[in-house]
């Protein structure tokens, strides 16, 4: 029987290799909170422990909370990534807000992807703030895209800050100093994967994931010309009548 609330959101991603080898992920996420409906586990890896090699900004206590949440919510991911290396081919299928994605590309664009979802979803308290992104999710993303997305969802949010009496950050100040500090959160778990003899295809999906935060950052600060192309095309949006 339904408990009143709704469905989850669901995405599914299948992995298919030459070798003929697959493996599907499917990750639930609460519709109200955006946060991973993890699944049950009986037991857990040591590397999962929130003191094992523990990200130096986390302000997360292991009394409170004994695993990192992304470790916990990564397990399965990471095994199966363990062994594979980023320059292997595969043709990845995304379903998802039923629109269904196909692109085949090196594994570490893909389950950078993947693993995006997980970093932001899983309980996090520093990268969770990127969480609001999760909810339209666009698969595989180029820098142009992600620079648009992160400044769309963070001027949201001074939106909604300001309706709220809370003071704006319109000129993204903040935000620069939030992408700052996920880009070492993400360093920091890239140690983490790294001390477990994981192989590349893993550290470099994160590596992407931080290079994408790090062109927001150029961008901003330097205003190139990905940012006055994004410029020219609200244009009208200001021009005297």
């Amino acid at each position: 029987m339904s408990d009143g609330r709704p469905a989850p959101l669901t995405y599914r991603y299948t992995f298919a290799f030459d070798d003929g080898t697959q493996r599907v992920f499917t990750m639930a996420l609460d519709r109200d909170t955006l946060e991973m409906v993890a699944p049950q586990r009986s037991s857990w890896p040591e590397w999962t422990a929130l003191g094992y090699r523990q990200c130096a900004n986390c302000p997360l206590k292991p009394e409170t909370s004994p695993r990192c949440p992304i470790a916990a919510n990564l397990v399965e991911v990471v095994a199966f990534l363990h062994d594979r290396f980023s320059y292997e081919e595969v043709e990845v299928t995304v379903e998802g807000h039923g629109r269904k994605y196909v692109k085949r590309a090196a594994l570490q664009h893909a389950a950078a992807s993947l693993i995006g979802i997980f970093t932001v979803s899983s309980g996090c308290p520093i990268l969770s703030r990127l969480r609001p992104m999760v909810a339209t999710h666009l698969p595989f993303m180029t820098p142009e895209e992600s620079t648009y997305r992160l400044i769309s969802m963070y001027l949201m949010a001074q939106f909604f800050r300001h309706r709220h009496g809370k003071s704006a950050d319109w000129e993204l100040q903040d935000l620069l100093a939030f992408l700052q500090v996920a880009h070492e959160t993400n360093t920091a778990f890239c140690r983490r994967l790294a001390a477990i003899g994981v192989k590349d295809a893993s550290l470099n999906a994160l590596a992407g994931l931080n290079a994408m935060g790090e062109m927001t950052s150029l961008s901003i600060e330097s205003r190139d010309e990905d940012l006055r192309r994004l410029e020219r095309h609200f244009a009208l949006q200001y021009e005297p009548e």
